[in-house]
């Protein structure tokens, strides 16, 4: 049983220039790098910043100091992404670190990372659904509409909220002489289905629809950073770290579910202009430009209101409303709709591609490769998507989402790390028109810093994550390893 056997560089970009299971091209590096800002910011800086600087029932807060926890997690994200360049240079082929791991490490190995970026993307979204379903609902509460508690939470927040149960409708099961109440998040159901009609249609629509909500995200950003700055208290700032290098590490992995997404870039290579040269600039740029923004956000935050008063969902608008602008609130209430629409977008357009490269190396079955034939788009793994995503959204507690998505990214960051040390001793020769500098520095620290972020995620979430991996070994052995082209070929 060869379980290591491996496609050559050479191999995995013929198979992707052959066949009729091709993608369009049709990104340049503009688009990539508002991809990649769509997939960054969104939830995690609109939502996870309060508590993080708050601290919360399970862990302490960094305080102001959340300033230098985005900064260490810049840097940890920043040395995975100079090896995702390298290999999104080398390779240019949907999959991301699936199909890197693929010619690093041989099939084993690159099946356990596609099983795995199902948190990423997958599961990803499903906590990323989960908030924009709060932000959306209390957009609409700003225009005097109220959608029912019971119809806009997850199952965990109702069974913990009498009021939310009391007012929920109930439905009787005969053979158990019991009724159960009808809790349902219908908007965040509802945000998923619409995203993935969009990415059925196709790319083009879909890059242009991200490019629209990018531009609006960033000027709310701005927004947000100009106009608090006229309210910022230094006092504020007072212990600026109040739980010292704890609660500074702690907030660096908890912010880490903000950085999520420039890797999603990666998996829309073969739909790349020029990828060699585009992928390395919309990755970077997007990871450069979404950290300053990050710091300046969180330097006003902590500046407007008291660190120990942001323990909420939503820490931008409660900022403004401390100092009466609830107009401004609501503004950026707007801006959390909008900036988690165009990550559901994002990570939407990323999960369908790996289980296209999968399928295209028989690691799955092949109609999980079917092209739709009019938008040159693969439907079939997108509308399976949407339907993974969309149902557990309407019952899942935003927070084990969440913190699955954290270990599975990592893991992911690691091996892709990994695989550049691998190839660039093993293939040093392979033309790479990005190369990761300073190597074997930069990669090796790109492992540690990740791996220390796993090390920082609570006891519960690695033992989901063990069990997650067990079933994709089971698929593997008893369909993948038997069905794969190279099991074939050889």
């Amino acid at each position: 049983m060869n379980l290591f056997r491996k496609k050559t560089i050479a191999q995995i970009l013929s198979e992707a220039e052959s066949g009729e299971n091709r993608l369009k091209r049709a990104l340049s590096a503009i688009d990539l790098t508002a991809l990649g800002i769509g997939a960054i910011i969104g939830a995690g800086i609109f939502a996870l910043t309060g508590t993080a600087s708050a601290g919360g029932a399970h862990h302490v807060g960094a305080g102001p100091a959340i300033v230098i926890s985005f900064i260490i997690t810049a840097f940890a994200c920043g040395f995975a992404a100079l090896c995702y360049a390298e290999f999104a240079s080398m390779l240019p082929i949907s999959g991301s670190a699936y199909t890197y791991s693929y010619a690093a490490f041989g099939e084993f190995i690159a099946w356990i990372i596609g099983w795995d970026l199902i948190l990423e993307y997958a599961v990803g979204n499903i906590a990323v659904a989960i908030s924009w379903s709060a932000y959306f609902v209390e957009l609409l509460r700003g225009f005097g509409i109220t959608i029912p508690a019971w119809l806009s939470t997850d199952y965990v927040r109702a069974m913990n909220t009498p009021e939310i149960l009391n007012s929920a409708p109930h439905i009787t099961i005969p053979f158990l002489n019991t009724t159960i109440p009808i809790i349902f998040n219908l908007p965040a159901f509802g945000i998923v289905a619409l995203i993935t009609v969009i990415l059925v249609i196709g790319i083009r629509e879909s890059s242009a629809f991200n490019a629209i909500m990018v531009f609006i995200k960033l000027a709310i950003l701005l927004f947000f950073i100009v106009v608090g700055a006229f309210y910022v208290k230094p006092e504020n700032w007072q212990p600026f770290a109040p739980n010292g290098w704890k609660g500074i590490m702690t907030g660096a992995a908890l912010v880490f579910f903000a950085y999520i997404g420039f890797d999603a870039i990666s998996t829309a290579a073969e739909e790349t202009k020029n990828p060699q040269k585009n992928l390395p600039i919309g990755i970077i740029t997007s990871l450069v430009i979404t950290t300053i923004l990050y710091i300046a956000v969180a330097i006003v935050l902590t500046g407007m209101i008291h660190y120990s008063e942001l323990n909420v969902p939503e820490p931008l608008a409660k900022a403004f409303n401390s100092i009466g602008l609830n107009w401004a609130a609501g503004i950026v209430s707007f801006g959390a709709v909008v900036s988690t629409t165009a990550v559901l977008l994002v990570f939407q357009l990323g999960q369908p591609r790996i289980f296209f490269s999968m399928a295209r190396d028989g690691l799955l079955p092949k109609w999980f490769a079917k092209i739709h034939p009019k938008f040159k788009t693969p439907h079939v793994t997108t509308i399976l998507t949407g339907i993974f995503v969309a149902i557990p959204a309407g019952f899942a507690d935003i927070g084990e989402a969440a913190e699955l998505t954290n270990i599975g990214t990592l893991f992911a960051f690691v091996l892709t790390s990994a695989g550049v040390l691998v190839l660039r001793y093993t293939n040093p020769n392979a033309p790479r028109q990005f190369k990761t500098p300073l190597v074997p520095f930069v990669p090796i620290l790109a492992i540690l810093t990740c791996f220390y972020l796993m090390l920082s995620l609570p006891l519960i979430t690695w033992i989901r994550f063990i069990v997650w991996l067990s079933i994709g070994l089971l698929i593997y052995f008893t369909y993948g390893y038997r069905h794969s082209k190279l099991r074939t070929l050889s």
